[in-house]
Formats: C-alpha cells, structure tokens, sequence
C-alpha cells in the first residue's frame, strides 16, 4: 500500500505470535492442538503480586506516572541489581517501560543511525533482528551451531565488529535455546569486547532467575566492570514471576543512554501501567520463594522433554542450561515425505505439517535463525508435555523417504 511507511517493508511479522495465533484459531475450531509456541509461563501470577495490584487500585494508583516508572519501583531495581548482580545502579540510571521489548526498542529507536551494525547471535529472539531493521540498523547474524552448544566463540565475535558496529546484544540463558554462557565463556567475550570501545552491550537478562544448577548466571557488566559506562542490562517480571501480561520491563544503564531512551518513551507511550507498576514493584521486593518452586517445576519439564526427544530416532535435543524452551535438531527429517504426501523441505514444513497431522503447535527454527530446528516451550503442563511428545514421535515415524 502506498502510504505504508518504507520501513514496514524491513520487518515481518512476529512468527511466535503468529504460532500462537494459529493453535487458537484451531482450538476455537474444535480442534485437539496442543500449543507450545509461546514464551509463557502457565503458572498464575503470585498471590501476594495480585493482591498488591488490588491495594494499588483501592488506594487510587489509578493516574499517569513519570514516564520512566515511579521512585518507588526504580529504588528497588535498583536494590535488585545490588542484590542478584552485584551492580551499583541510582535511579536516574533507570528505566520502567511496557515490558522488556519496549525497553529493547527504546535503546535502538535512541541509539541507531541509518547504516549502524548490530551483532545479533544466532539462534536469537525472534524480534532482535527486525527491530534493529525498523530502527534504522543492520543486523549482523553470528551463527553458534548445535556443535558450539548454540553459543558464539570470541573469534567470531571479534570477526564481526566493524568500525559501523554500534551494539552487541547478548541473551544468556537464551531465548530459542536456553543455552546460558558460563562466567568464563562471557568473560572470554567481554575481553574481546574491552578491545573495541566503539561497541555497546545491550543483555537481555529476562531469564536470569529459569537457570538450572550446576550452571550459575551471570551478566556482562557483572563480569567485566570496564563495561559498565557502555552496557545497558535489561530485566523484567515476564518470565521470573509468571507475569507476561502485566507488561513490564526494566533496564539500568548509562545515564546519557537512559534519558535518551525516556525521551522515546515520552513520545510514543509514556509511563507503564501504573497499577502493574506497584505489582512489579511486589514482585522484585516481596517474598522470593515463587522462583525456586517455578524453577523446579521448569527443570522436571525440561528433563521430561529432552528425554523423551532425545528417544525418537534421528532427533537430536541438548539439554538447556535455563530458560523453558528446547531446540532438537530435525536435520535427519528433511528431505521426507510426510502423511500427506508433501516433502519436508525445510524446519518450516516440518512445523506445519505436524500441526497439520498431530495438533501439535512448535515454532520453526528459521523463525530464529538457525535450521533445521525448531522451538518448543515447555511452560505448560507436564501431561501435556508428555502427550505433544508421543503425538512429535509418531508423527517423525510417520515420515518417509523419498
């Protein structure tokens, strides 16, 4: 359409969201779909976040706030950041915004300049690379394979970084992979880093507290003091607290690079919700036992998955260091002709054609920039977990060659 703007053309839509979208649609239909495409925890959020929300409402929070959030939330970010990372923060320091995505395009809309590079490991969170493009930018694409554990080496990172490439975004445990860096691996990158002061560390943290022993999470600033002036940390409640739909992400940085962003977030959406605000504001002082149960829960569906993967002939699954997403290889499987006649030609095919034949609703891995792969989120119930995955083994036994 004529009137679009020339940067819609840069991006695509969402192909998570469009996952999800679809396993509703059929759901709504009658049909039997099992959905593991979306990012999302199934437990509710915690009683006692509910509950402040509630007081919030009756003591009439019910008004706009600073654009960068309320004194209140930012003082405990901050507590936070001492608390988990070690990480020396002041307010002014402080962004609140309408969950970790808008804080994420918050830095690029302020920062990138037609032609800026951007490094963006792959397999990455779908949206890291179109957003970099809306902004202006150019996504520079790292491959770490399968063989490398999903995770970049120093050498190709130092291969990347050009006298254009203005930031690096990190994303430890990793959303598609739940591959998470040790501290020697991340100091290993941050060396290479230290040599090139022209480039920004832009870590998205939103799995920080869904990391399973004996591997320990840890962030870039945390791990390379010297980084702190040119590294924004990025959090949020999403994940950690079970709650997506309360939008609302944070960020600690330099002051120069926050005020920047408040600027962005004052013309476009303003303060966050103010009553999800004080809920947030519970969730990160209030009592911490929520995570430790979550994350026990999240371990047992993680193991259950991967053994089961792990059992169908052909598919190879890693085990995940954190997050709740796994991401088997499928490469023995293109090539195939499935029940219906049509050729697995890629990870996209494959997709379909088992939502198409078992009901069962993953997210194709070149959704993430990497194949042949695909997503599962295994955020949802251990019986279903245990259905999708006879329902995924059939369906590769099923499969035949050309």
């Amino acid at each position: 359409m004529p009137f679009l703007a020339d940067a819609l053309s840069r991006v695509k839509p969402s192909p998570t969201v469009a996952v999800s979208s679809k396993a509703r649609e059929l759901q709504a239909a009658g049909v039997d779909v099992i959905a593991l495409g979306a990012g999302e925890p199934d437990f509710d959020t915690p009683q006692n976040i509910k509950e402040a929300a509630i007081d919030a409402i009756e003591r009439g929070e019910t008004k706009y706030t600073a654009p960068d959030g309320i004194p209140e939330l930012k003082a405990v970010i901050c507590a936070k950041f001492r608390r988990d990372n070690d990480l020396d923060y002041t307010p002014d320091q402080v962004i609140v915004s309408t969950g970790g995505k808008q804080v994420l395009f918050n830095a690029l809309m302020a920062t990138l300049n037609e032609g800026d590079e951007v490094i963006v490991p792959a397999p990455y969170w779908v949206s890291y690379p179109d957003m970099v493009r809306l902004c202006g930018g150019d996504p520079v694409i790292i491959e770490a394979p399968l063989e490398t554990g999903f995770k970049i080496t120093p050498a190709q990172l130092e291969s990347a970084i050009t006298p254009r490439t203005k930031w690096f975004i990190f994303n430890s445990p990793s959303n598609p992979t739940g591959a998470g860096y040790s501290r020697d691996e991340l100091k290993a990158l941050t060396d290479v880093l230290l040599r090139h002061p022209h480039v920004w560390v832009l870590s998205d943290d939103m799995y920080e507290h869904i990391a399973y022993a004996p591997f320990e999470f840890c962030t870039p600033a945390q791990v390379e003091p010297a980084l702190y002036e040119r590294t924004l940390t990025v959090n949020g409640v999403s994940k950690a607290y079970a709650m997506t739909g309360w939008r609302i992400g944070y960020a600690a940085g330099p002051r120069d690079l926050v005020r920047a962003m408040v600027k962005v977030q004052g013309q476009s959406t303003t303060n966050p919700c103010s009553i999800s605000q004080w809920a947030a504001l519970e969730a990160l002082s209030g009592p911490q036992d929520y995570i430790p149960r979550s994350r026990a829960a999240f371990e047992r569906r993680r193991d259950l998955v991967v053994e089961r993967l792990n059992a169908i002939p052909g598919m190879v699954c890693p085990k995940p260091e954190g997050a709740f997403y796994v991401y088997p290889s499928i490469r023995a499987f293109i090539g195939k002709i499935s029940p219906n006649g049509k050729p697995i030609e890629n990870d996209e095919d494959f997709a379909t054609e088992l939502l198409e034949s078992e009901g069962v609703a993953v997210v194709f891995g070149a959704a993430f920039g990497l194949s042949p792969n695909f997503r599962i989120s295994y955020a949802t119930s251990d019986a279903a977990l245990t259905e999708a995955c006879t329902r995924v083994a059939r369906f590769c036994r099923s499969l035949q060659d050309v």
